[in-house]
Formats: C-alpha cells, structure tokens, sequence
C-alpha cells in the first residue's frame, strides 16, 4: 500500500475544511443583509397599504350608511336601525361577488389560508390584481356591515406587495416567501400596533420554518412599520387596560378553565363554519351570489344588534373597559357568531381576527361574572384563548393580547389561557380555521417544526462498510456477462483500482447500452467507465449535503471514499437513508422505563441505531 502524496493530504485537508466550514447553526449567508434591506422597503409598503384600507373602510361606511364622503372613522352600529340595514350588507355581497367573480376570485375569504396557499403551491408569487381587489373587496364588505377585521386582507394586501417587490429581482422562491411575510407582518403591525404579535403570526402561521434568512428580515419589517404607524394612526395600544392583575392562589385554574371554554368555543365555530360552507357548496346557484345571501343574514343580524355589524374595535374596547351590559353581551356574542359565521361561509372578503377577540371577549367577560379581577380582565384572556385556539398560534394569542392593552402583567395568565385553548383545539380538530380551507383545496399542511434527521446524521453513522466493488481491471466481456447473469443485486456497482481508490461507478445500463452498440475488444471497466460524473461521498459531511448531490445527480448508490487516499471505505443507497428516517420515527414512538418493574432487562437492551 502505498503512501499518500503530499499533494493528497492537501486535497484532503481543503475537502475536511470545506465540509466542516459548511457545518453550522444555521445557513444565513451574505444574501441576508440584502434581504434584511428589502424587507424594510416592504415594510413601509405595509405601513401604506395599512393607511389605504382604513381610509377605504372608513370611506365605504360613511357612503354605504350615511350617505356622505367622508373619511372619518364611524360604524354601522351608529346607523338608523331600518329596511336600510338588511338591503346595505346585500349589496354589499353583490358587489364583492361579482368582483370576485370577474376580478380575481382569490379575494373570496379572509386573507390567511389564501397567504398560505400562495407560499406553499404558487412559489410565493401573489398576481397584481390581488393587491387591488383584495382591499377595495374588503373594504365594501366591511364598509357594508360586514362582520369582519382589517388584518386578514391587509395580510394579503402586504403579501402581495411584498411578493410583487420580490418578482422585481432575481430571488428563489424561498426568499420571495420571505418578503412576502414581511409585508404581510407589517400591514398587522400597522393595523393594530402589534409587532411582536406580527412576528409571532409569520413564526407559527406563514413562514413554515424558523431561520435567520426569514426571521430577521421580518422582524426588520415590523420594526420600520411600527415605527412609521404614530405618523398615519394614532400612538399607544389600540386597547389600553392599566390595572395590574391581583388573582387569588387559584387564580391560573381560573385562566385554564376559560382556556378550556375558549378552545371548546373555537372548535365549535371552527366547526360551524365549515358546516356552513357545505350547506353553501349545495345551493344550486353560483358561487358569485353567495356573499348576497350572506348579506342578508347580516342585515337581519344588524336588525337585532347593530353593533355585531363592521369591524367592531369599539365593541373591543368597550370589552375591556367594562362598558356593557350583561343582556347586551349576550345578545351581541349570540349574532356576532351567526353572522360572522354564515357571511365568512359565503365567501365573502374580510378578516378573522377582530371577531375572534369579540366573541372571544365576549364569553370571556360573561365569566368574569362569576371570577375574580373583573370582567374587562377576563374579557382579555377570553380573547386571548379564542384566539390561540382558533388559529393554532398561542404565542401570538398571548403576545397580540399584550400589545392591544399595553399591559404586560397579564403574560401568565394569557399564556396559561391561551395554550389550554389551543390543546383542546389540537386535540379535537385535526385542522384548524385556517387549514382547513387549504385543505378543502387539495393540500396537506402540517404545522410541526423540526429538525430534519438528515442534518444531525453524518454520512459514517448511515454508510455500509462491507463494500461489494468491481475491479478496474475486469474486462468489458466480463462485465456485461456480470450485468446480464443472475447474481447480479445491484444497479450500479463502485469501481476501483489495485489500491482500491474509486475510479468511477459500473451501472447496468452503460453495459447494456455497450452490449447494443458492440462490444469492444480488449478493453477493460477502466477504459469505459469516467469519474467525471461521479458523485462520491465522504464520512464526516452531513446526511442531507450528500442528499442533496444525489437528488441534483439522479443517483442511487454513491460510495464513501476517504478524502486523502480516495480508497472506498464505505457506500450510502437511499434504503440507508431510510434508516434514518425510521430511527427517528422509533425516538417518536418506542417508549421504555428506566425506573420499576422489568426496568433492568430494558436497560440491557442494546440501542437502536441507523445500521439496525
């Protein structure tokens, strides 16, 4: 055997490098500051797309309810309760029907599945028209009386101009995904004031990983959004709540049993729901004239409660400060979720949020009736855990809870609520309000983050050692005779040389495709077979690197070599590479004890590992 070169122990070292100068926490790059300056222009994007629907809705509501232009803020609550309530919402569905119908029918819903579906299966790339529409749609809808929020289009309106930035220059889809976040993360923040809560929604809802190359520029967006949103809205929490909360010892078993309410309460709205798009999916009408019906079903609402119609931030705020009656609650909660219910259901065009915190508020602050703090105090944590559980996303229930009231102190008890909602919601529903339609549309989403097993794994750990090889000395005659006979177990075999180096793969097709065209004399595997092409492998890199080559290559079988001699020392199929994936299936579902009966067999029992 001889020994290696100088200049191979060179090569060696400048491959171990490059593998290890890989290796690391995370997989930013110098592309991220470019990112992170982009997502500051989008954020100013969002602040302005924020400004625009406002002043739309507002604008709307002063035509549609009081006949005048005017951009002030007001609500059909304020309006003359009459005929006029049920015929506004109905045309109002018109309106938005038919803009979705000849516009762009990706305006119907509430904004987020739509945000989602463009991330996982339209390479984040949002058309034009949705940044117009979607809006302009929303604003009629909500304008008209339409039990809906603000957030849910401006997360597709900031979307969608973070996505069209993103079309402007050469970027992956991964990146534009990002932007495309940032937008949608700006336009909340400057709705309602919330950044962290926007940052928490891109995290569990629309990112669908946690890296710096998304989170940093997000989280540069929020930061410019909140930062220009003194000068278009008005300074401090949306809904401020000064008073420090004093619960007895049994105060957070009371913030669990209202988590547990909260959650039953959203799974059975989350439920509701999609009933109702059912009975919708029935009509023997076109989709285009479902919002009118739910327009009349508004109107009628309206003619019970005329506060359950529009965005409903003064219904919040009078929540959390107590100013309600209890007949009153009852009766808005009661049409506010039928309403808001069968009008989402026609497909109409308008946000999730602001009726969760109300209904959610709403049961919140009729338990507080009978708990400890008050019933502003509970209305918050109601809405906390209706909105945690509805949306799957108990950080941003807890965080957008927080930064509405401005009061930090409710953390624990938002945090125990809000995640009390959200197990009974995972427990009881395989998807949530969000997924759901996403699903109804033919795709699977899973909301599980972690590691792939492929980057844990180095290449050593999965490889087999017991190599079978051809030599480079075999002749073309007895290859194809190789290839073509019975013993044949594998579709490709490694290549080496009489120090065993790699020299390059034998497949059966090469043969087979020299056996058609001729055999040729007096020449051996050496002679026929290049390592240009070669995909080799190497012990100490990571599973998934070596993945990757294969999927870019199209290669099955790939052998280990040792970077400094280039002698084989091992060989990875992809039936390997399924071994590690079911070894991390077994850490999910063997369980054993360490501790009691039968404990010391267990302990004796040998590990599992990737060659088992």
């Amino acid at each position: 055997m001889s020994a290696p070169t100088s200049s191979s122990s060179s090569n060696s070292k400048k491959i171990n490098h490059s593998i290890e100068s890989r290796l690391g926490d995370f997989s930013a790059d110098w592309r991220l500051p470019l990112l992170t300056g982009m997502g500051l222009v989008v954020g100013c994007g969002g602040v302005g797309s924020a400004w625009v629907l406002v002043k739309l809705i507002a604008l709307m509501t002063n035509l549609a309810w009081f006949g005048r232009f005017s951009f002030v803020h007001t609500t059909p609550g304020e309006a003359v309760v009459g005929p006029w309530m049920v015929l506004v919402p109905a045309l109002g569905g018109i309106i938005v029907g038919l803009m979705a119908r000849f516009g762009s029918d990706k305006i119907r819903g509430h904004g987020i599945p739509e945000a989602i579906e463009a991330i996982l299966i339209g390479g984040s790339r949002m058309d034009p028209k949705v940044a117009v529409l979607k809006p302009l749609s929303s604003a009629i809808s909500i304008g008209t009386g339409g039990p809906f929020g603000a957030e849910g289009p401006i997360i597709m309106t900031g979307g969608a101009l973070g996505s069209l930035f993103a079309q402007c220059f050469h970027m992956s889809a991964a990146e534009r995904k990002t932007l495309l976040v940032a937008g949608a993360a700006a336009g909340m923040t400057a709705i309602f004031g919330t950044p962290l809560a926007a940052v928490a929604l891109a995290v569990e809802l629309l990112l669908f990983e946690w890296k710096p190359r998304s989170f940093i520029p997000v989280v540069a967006s929020c930061a410019v959004s909140i930062a220009l949103r003194p000068l278009l809205f008005a300074a401090g929490p949306l809904f401020p709540y000064s008073q420090i909360p004093h619960l007895p010892w049994w105060g957070l078993i009371a913030c669990l049993f209202v988590g547990i309410i909260g959650g039953l309460q959203s799974g059975l709205c989350t439920w509701l729901l999609y009933r109702s798009e059912d009975l919708f999916e029935r009509l023997p009408i076109h989709w285009m004239w479902w919002p009118l019906i739910g327009g009349v079903f508004v109107g009628l609402g309206g003619l019970i409660q005329p506060r359950a119609l529009g965005v409903g931030y003064d219904v919040i705020g009078d929540l959390v400060s107590s100013h309600f009656t209890v007949v009153a609650v009852c009766t808005l909660l009661a049409v506010k979720a039928v309403i808001w219910i069968i009008a989402l259901a026609s497909g109409t065009s308008g946000g999730v949020l602001a009726p969760l915190l109300i209904l959610g508020g709403a049961l919140g602050w009729l338990e507080g009736l009978w708990l400890p703090g008050g019933t502003g105090l509970w209305a918050i944590i109601g809405m906390g855990a209706m909105m945690g559980g509805t949306m799957r996303a108990p950080l941003t229930g807890t965080l957008f809870a927080i930064e509405l009231t401005g009061n930090v102190h409710l953390l624990t008890p938002l945090i125990v609520a809000t995640t009390a909602a959200y197990a009974v919601t995972v427990l009881l529903l395989k998807r949530s309000i969000l997924t759901e339609k996403v699903s109804r549309h033919g795709q699977h989403i899973t909301r599980e983050y972690t590691v792939d097993p492929l980057q844990l794994a180095r290449v050593r750990d999965v490889m087999v050692t017991d190599v079978e090889t051809l030599p480079a000395a075999m002749p073309i005659e007895d290859a194809i005779k190789f290839f073509t006979s019975d013993e044949i177990r594998y579709r490709s075999y490694p290549v080496v040389d009489e120090q065993n180096r790699v020299v390059g793969m034998a497949d059966r097709a090469d043969v087979l495709r020299w056996l058609a065209e001729g055999t040729p004399e007096h020449r051996t595997l050496d002679d026929m077979i290049s390592d240009a092409s070669m995909v080799v492998g190497y012990p100490g890199e990571v599973v998934a690197d070596l993945v990757n080559r294969m999927v870019a290559r199209d290669v099955g079988r790939v052998p280990i070599v040792d970077p400094e001699t280039r002698r084989i020392v091992g060989l990875v199929a992809r039936r390997d590479l399924m071994r590690v994936r079911a070894a991390s299936r077994r850490e999910d579902l063997e369980r054993q004890s360490f501790f009691g009966p039968g404990s010391r067999k267990r302990k004796q029992t040998k590990a599992l590992s990737y060659s088992d």
